[in-house]
């Protein structure tokens, strides 16, 4: 594979290229170039703005991000902004930070960018395509560096329940119940969440559900212990769709009340997300770490971020691994 480069291209080049029949030579992350900068220096005439357009949307079907550079700051989602391409991946204002997290890892922010490109569909197909590529980059070199560099990590067995349940009369009471390890999201504690939400999806009075953490966070994610510890991406996925978490917060969402407070990590906001309502601690820290571990959100996080904050910021979180507060 060829080092990974970026392409800039002003607006009258990206002009000139919209019909170029080599697109897929000059553009992609098998050709080294994972992602392709527009800067919009001026706004487009009318013409221009449909051959913009066209490029994005045949840049669409190559494995390449594409960013339009709006300098006057209207960010990563410029509602309104006329000189905005619908069909380009990225708005920004600046664009160093995603092309760097682009080039740091362009596998896994080329996969983020198509999963978040898909045309609307329903919930549960939208997991399954989250599903199929988190598998497809867990057998990838992004993945397997990271895994080489984290090191190997084994958890002591533990018999402790690590979800608790409660019925509280006018609600239910779900506790993610690992507070050492910060509610670290293992397979034990997956599937006792499932089962603790299978008791409450079946509620006749379909009461109120509370979902929290236990302890100084909300959830960190998922367990590093268990990155990599299944014998095949194939047998990951099929576990993956078989035991998930996320259909029966989609299920529940219209009752499912989330409360988060200190940190709320991968697992922890791509879960949290799909709530109908979603109660932050003013000390609550947000992130989405994939990309810097080669891979997409596991979780859900493609399906339930979007729905909240629309698929150009998302991106743009996953790209730029930022930290976002509870009052952004």
């Amino acid at each position: 594979m060829t080092a990974a480069s970026a392409t800039d291209w002003s607006l009258a080049r990206a002009v000139a290229h919209a019909d170029d029949p080599d697109l897929d030579r000059r553009l992609g992350a098998a050709v080294g170039v994972p992602v392709l900068v527009v800067d919009l220096d001026r706004p487009p005439r009318p013409d221009e703005a449909e051959a913009l357009e066209r490029l994005g949307r045949r840049a669409a079907a190559l494995p390449v991000v594409t960013v339009a550079v709006d300098r006057a700051g209207n960010g990563p989602d410029p509602t309104g902004d006329e000189r905005a391409p619908v069909s380009f991946d990225l708005v920004v204002a600046d664009p160093e930070p995603v092309v760097a997290g682009i080039l740091a890892h362009p596998h896994a922010a080329v996969v983020a960018a198509q999963v978040l490109r898909r045309p609307a569909t329903t919930p549960h197909d939208a997991l399954m395509v989250e599903s199929f590529a988190y598998a497809t980059l867990q057998a990838g070199p992004e993945h397997a560096a990271w895994l080489a560099r984290r090191g190997r990590r084994v958890r002591p067995p533990v018999e402790e329940p690590r979800v608790r349940l409660a019925d509280e009369g006018g609600r239910w009471r779900i506790t993610l119940d690992r507070p050492r390890l910060r509610n670290l999201v293992d397979a034990a504690l997956r599937d006792e969440l499932v089962e603790a939400l299978r008791v409450v999806a079946a509620d006749p009075a379909a009461r109120e559900v509370l979902l929290e953490g236990a302890g100084p966070v909300f959830c960190a994610g998922g367990d590093p212990a268990e990155f990599g510890s299944r014998p095949d991406p194939a047998s990951a996925h099929l576990v993956r769709t078989q035991a998930n978490v996320a259909p029966w917060l989609v299920a529940l969402a219209g009752r499912l009340r989330v409360v988060v407070h200190g940190a709320a990590v991968g697992a922890g906001i791509e879960m949290a997300a799909f709530a109908g309502r979603v109660d932050a601690h003013p000390d609550t820290r947000f992130r989405l770490p994939e990309i810097t571990m080669g891979l997409v959100p596991g979780a859900g996080g493609t399906v339930s971020i979007p729905a909240r904050i629309g698929r150009r910021r998302t991106l743009w979180w996953l790209l730029t691994d930022a930290t976002v507060d509870a009052a952004t």
